[in-house]
């Protein structure tokens, strides 16, 4: 007895996107841990995935990453271009002790945070607000780089005015010279910033959902909504907004390099992320499950080992 052989009648019928198939989605769990690493015909032949056996390192290490490729960019003489998450954050303390340990100024990065809350017409709250994925960029990344940090003119962050222009800006920025890295979390859902997998029943191909650059006042997932409750506002779902700007597969796609990050457990064993980190890994790419691009890049997806599982029943 399960969530398949009991679905038909019940609420959760109608619940998932609809071009989800649940017992191909259950069929990417391995009952062995050690297996996640077995690399799939589709995946990049420069794509890395990092255990990490902490959160500790999975900071650390994340850190690191976002560190080096600032710094490599500064001794080529490149310039940086960055899309940035709000989710995974440890890892920001830990490149900006890097930054600041190896003297790196930032220049020449250009920072594109890919989402925001919003409301349905893509109206977001203010910058300072503490909900805010602009205020939480500054609190963690730009301010404590102090005097090393990213120029304000160079911070671009996901408004109904500004994110509609970010195609262009990085396009500009990748014709003279710079690269684009994509660093990103996975949702529960498996989207990608907030690039809901439903959206892909909007499009009449992959090619033109992959050329979508960005959505005003995205329409979210109730599971989106209910992750980042549990994750971000202490349980209090009645504090999520409904919507959110967010990048699109048409900039997400088109990085030089990707730097991923997987860290959803909580205490006591339990966690929220081991099955959409499967799903990512094992699962064929497709529109409906936004994340399983991502292994197709070349880059690093850090993950904490617990994630791996083995995903079975535990009563907490």
């Amino acid at each position: 007895m399960d969530l398949v052989s009991t679905i038909s009648g019940s609420n959760m019928e109608n619940f998932f996107p609809a071009g989800w198939d649940l017992k191909k989605i259950d069929a990417c769990v391995d009952d062995d841990p050690q297996a996640i690493g077995k690399k799939q015909k589709w995946w990049h032949k420069d794509f890395q995935l990092i255990e990490c056996t902490s959160p500790t390192d999975f900071d650390t290490y994340m850190g690191h990453e976002i560190a080096l490729t600032i710094k490599n960019a500064k001794d080529a003489g490149e310039q940086c271009a960055l899309i940035l998450p709000v989710g995974p954050m440890g890892m920001y303390r830990w490149a900006v002790f890097f930054l600041k340990e190896w003297g790196v100024d930032c220049k020449h990065v250009h920072g594109f945070n890919m989402d925001e809350w919003s409301d349905e017409k893509g109206t977001t709250l203010p910058g300072s607000a503490p909900g805010s994925f602009q205020n939480a960029m500054e609190d963690a990344f730009y301010g404590p780089l102090g005097k090393l940090t990213v120029p304000k003119r160079q911070r671009n962050f996901a408004t109904k005015r500004v994110l509609p222009n970010y195609a262009d800006k990085i396009g500009e920025l990748r014709e003279a010279g710079a690269k684009l890295t994509v660093i990103f979390g996975i949702g529960r859902v498996c989207h990608i910033a907030f690039w809901e997998p439903q959206f892909a029943g909007e499009f009449e191909s992959e090619a033109d959902w992959k050329a979508a650059t960005h959505r005003i006042g995205a329409n979210l997932h109730p599971l989106t909504i209910e992750q980042n409750a549990v994750t971000s506002f202490k349980s209090r779902t009645t504090l999520v907004p409904c919507f959110a700007n967010t990048i699109g597969p048409g900039l997400f796609l088109g990085a030089d390099k990707i730097i991923g990050g997987a860290d959803g457990t909580f205490s006591r064993g339990m966690q929220w992320q081991g099955l959409s980190l499967w799903m990512t890994l094992r699962h064929e790419p497709t529109p409906w499950i936004p994340s399983t691009f991502m292994p197709t890049h070349p880059g690093k997806l850090f993950y904490l080992d617990e994630l791996a599982g083995p995903l079975v029943a535990e009563c907490n």
